[in-house]
C-alpha cells in the first residue's frame, strides 16, 4: 500500500509547516497571558493569582501582545492576528492616567508643603532616608518598614528631633513598622488595622486640621491576594470617611492604577499626586530595574483642598523602592 512520505527535515530545520504551526502556539500562549489581566482590567477586578501580580506590569504587556501580533501575521493566522490587534490596542487604551479625583480647591491659599514617602526594607535605607531628610528637608513624611533596631533608634536621634520635634512611630517588627514625622503640631487618630502599622494623625497646619495617613498594606502574593484587597478596603473606607478635612494618604500602597482595589481609593475624590502631574507610569519598585522598568506602586494622595505643585522620585540606596517627594499647595 502506497503513502504519502513525509519529507525529512532540511538543512535548515524543520519544514515550513512545523514552523508555522509551532509560531501559531507560541502566539496563542502570548496572548493567553496577556488576555487574563485586560479581561479583568477591563470588568474593573483584580482576579486571582497570578492577574493582580501581572496587572502591576501591565504597560509592559505590549511587548508579548506585539510578539504574538508579529508571529500571528507572519503565519497568516487571521484568527491570531485579530486577537493579537486587540490585546495591543486594548492595552494602549489602558495606559492614559486613571481619571479620578475631585476638583482642586481654587480658594485662598493657606501653606505650602513638601511630603515624602518612603519604604526602607526592613530598615536597611534607614541612612539614605536620614541624608534624604536633610535635602529635602520635608514637611510631612512617611516611613514604612521602619525597623525597631535601625529605624526607630535614627529617628530619635536629637537632630532629627529637632528637625521633626512630632511624630508617631509604631509596629514591633522589621517589616511591620511605620513612622509618621511632621514639623507642625499633631495628634493620633488612630490607624488603619492591617498585618503591618498605618498609623494616622491630625496635623495642625497654619489654623488648619489636616489628616495625615500613612499606608502599607500586605503585598498580593501568591496566597495572599486576599488579605491584599481587604487591607485596600480599608484604607479606601478611611477615605471615604475622611470629611471635609485636608487629607495626605501616602506610602507604600503594593498597589498600582491598574489594581482596581488602588482605583476604589482614588474614586473616593482623592488625586494620586504623581498622575495629575504627568507621571503616573514612573515605577517606584523594584528599584533595581526601576525607572526603566517596573510599576509604580508608591503614592501620595492629595483631597481637593490640597493642589500637587511638583513631584520627583528619589533612589534610595539600601531599598526595594524608590521614594516620593511631592510638593503641595493647601488651599483655604
Amino acid at each position: 500500500m502506497e503513502g504519502t512520505i513525509p519529507a525529512p527535515p532540511g538543512p535548515d530545520g524543520p519544514p515550513p509547516r512545523v514552523r508555522r504551526k509551532a509560531a501559531r502556539w507560541a502566539a496563542g500562549l502570548l496572548l493567553a497571558l496577556v488576555s487574563g489581566p485586560l479581561l479583568c482590567r477591563a470588568c474593573d477586578v483584580d482576579g486571582v493569582t497570578p492577574v493582580p501580580q501581572l496587572l502591576a506590569f501591565l504597560p509592559w504587556l505590549l511587548a508579548p501582545a506585539g510578539a504574538a501580533l508579529v508571529l500571528a501575521a507572519g503565519t497568516r493566522w487571521a484568527a491570531g492576528c485579530a486577537w493579537g490587534l486587540a490585546a495591543v490596542l486594548g492595552t494602549l487604551y489602558f495606559l492614559p492616567p486613571y481619571a479620578a479625583g475631585g476638583a482642586a480647591a481654587t480658594g485662598p491659599e493657606v501653606a505650602r508643603l513638601r511630603i515624602l514617602t518612603a519604604n526602607l526594607e526592613f530598615g536597611e535605607a534607614t541612612p539614605a532616608l536620614l541624608e534624604a531628610l536633610r535635602r529635602e528637608r520635608p514637611d510631612l513624611v512617611s516611613v514604612q518598614e521602619c525597623s525597631p533596631e535601625e529605624c526607630a533608634p535614627a529617628l530619635d536621634r536629637p537632630q532629627v528631633r529637632a528637625a521633626y520635634p512630632y511624630r508617631i512611630v509604631v509596629g514591633g517588627g522589621r517589616a511591620q513598622g511605620s513612622a509618621l514625622l511632621s514639623r507642625f503640631p499633631l495628634e493620633p487618630d488612630g490607624s488603619v488595622p492591617g498585618t503591618l502599622a498605618m498609623p494616622r494623625a491630625l496635623v495642625r497646619v497654619a489654623g488648619a486640621r489636616l489628616l495625615f495617613q500613612v499606608v502599607h498594606p500586605m503585598p498580593p502574593v501568591a496566597g495572599g491576594v486576599e488579605l491584599w484587597r481587604t487591607e485596600l478596603g480599608r484604607v479606601r473606607a478611611m477615605a471615604a470617611a475622611r470629611g471635609e478635612a485636608p487629607t495626605v494618604i501616602a506610602g507604600d500602597f503594593n498597589a498600582s492604577q491598574d489594581h482596581a482595589a488602588f482605583r476604589a481609593v482614588l474614586d473616593t475624590g482623592v488625586r494620586d499626586s504623581a498622575a495629575a502631574l504627568g507621571r503616573s507610569r514612573t515605577p517606584t519598585w523594584p528599584s533595581l530595574t526601576a525607572p526603566p522598568l517596573g510599576a509604580q506602586i508608591d503614592h501620595v494622595l492629595l483631597s481637593p483642598a490640597l493642589a500637587p505643585r511638583h513631584a520627583r522620585f528619589l533612589d534610595l540606596a539600601g531599598t526595594d523602592h524608590r521614594g516620593l517627594v511631592v510638593d503641595a499647595v493647601l488651599h483655604g
